[in-house]
């Protein structure tokens, strides 16, 4: 009888738990970046992106790895952005490099996440000495230097390919959001729903899956979002370094043909700069969307206009 009391009364505490409810307006992504213009800017541009990935087979007019044109030429009707000096199309080789370059950042950055969350909500949530090891492990790789472990265990494994690469970009870069999952778990782990869960019976595992990782799911998307903008760049600058396969088409191993054959100094200036700034572009965009889910998970960042609205929505 005891028991069944309090049950009911953790249920209750449950429903009455702010923290335990989603954000309604996290709910609703698309009303969430259509009220920051920085945020729809970056979905904007992701987008287009991703369009251009997906259709890249109808939008190039040439075999990308086709070396059938004249060497450096210049922009023109035929051939948009000029070709290489190795006689290829420029504007196929960017628009197929689109697909490589966007899953890496989407893959690697979601692989980064899933490890962030395994490690720093466990540990939270866990505690004792589990969390003592899990945080040593995350301050290890925290403090070790990033960029001389990447071009290290790239080196070492450059024949491994794409799935190489995706690895070492993940390795080196679950850490940070790690350490902050864990915060965010720390201060969850003696809340009301979570007791509640435990009386009932449930496993670690479920309590951790599905009663906490709900509610940081704003702090998880911005890890996300954090982690693909890191994949990005990391990707194009191992590529650039010729730590990547260099026949695959990305981003990265334009650069790195085009620094080789010295486009800047040959008269094909656009072989160099079209990559470039496609990788800043899609940089960008992780970085803009990023900020709507900052002012979701912080309401101190949300323009003074929507904490009226929502201090009226509430009142």
């Amino acid at each position: 009888m005891g028991l069944d009391v309090r049950l009911v009364a953790d249920q209750s505490a449950v429903k009455a738990d702010p923290a335990r409810r989603p954000d309604r307006s996290f709910l609703n992504v698309t009303n969430a970046v259509r009220s920051n213009r920085k945020a729809l800017a970056g979905a904007i541009i992701l987008g287009i992106f991703v369009l251009v990935a997906v259709f890249a087979g109808s939008l190039a007019p040439y075999d990308p790895h086709a070396q059938i044109f004249d060497q450096v030429l210049g922009p023109s009707p035929s051939h948009l952005l000029g070709t290489t000096g190795n006689g290829q199309d420029i504007f196929s080789q960017l628009v197929w490099g689109t697909r490589e370059s966007l899953a890496i950042a989407l893959v690697a950055g979601l692989m980064a996440t899933l490890l962030s969350m395994l490690i720093g909500v466990a540990a939270a949530y866990l505690g004792g000495v589990t969390d003592h090891v899990l945080s040593l492990v995350t301050d290890v790789f925290l403090v070790i230097p990033t960029l001389p472990l990447m071009i290290v265990v790239a080196a070492y494994a450059r024949t491994g390919g794409l799935a190489v690469l995706i690895a070492v970009i993940v390795i080196t870069g679950w850490s940070y959001g790690a350490r902050q999952l864990r915060s965010q778990g720390l201060s969850l782990r003696n809340r009301e729903f979570l007791d509640a869960a435990r009386v009932r019976g449930e496993r670690n595992w479920y309590v951790i899956v599905f009663e906490m990782l709900p509610t940081m799911t704003s702090l998880i998307v911005a890890n996300f979002l954090g982690a693909a903008l890191y994949s990005v760049l990391a990707a194009a600058g191992l590529q650039f370094i010729g730590l990547g396969n260099p026949n695959d088409m990305s981003w990265g191993t334009m650069l790195f043909w085009a620094e080789n054959n010295g486009a800047l100094n040959a008269g094909s200036p656009l072989w160099a700069i079209t990559p470039g700034l496609c990788i800043a572009l899609l940089g960008a965009a992780f970085a803009l969307l990023n900020y709507a889910f900052d002012e979701i998970s912080n309401p101190a960042l949300r323009p003074i206009r929507m904490r009226k609205e929502n201090r009226i929505a509430h009142s």
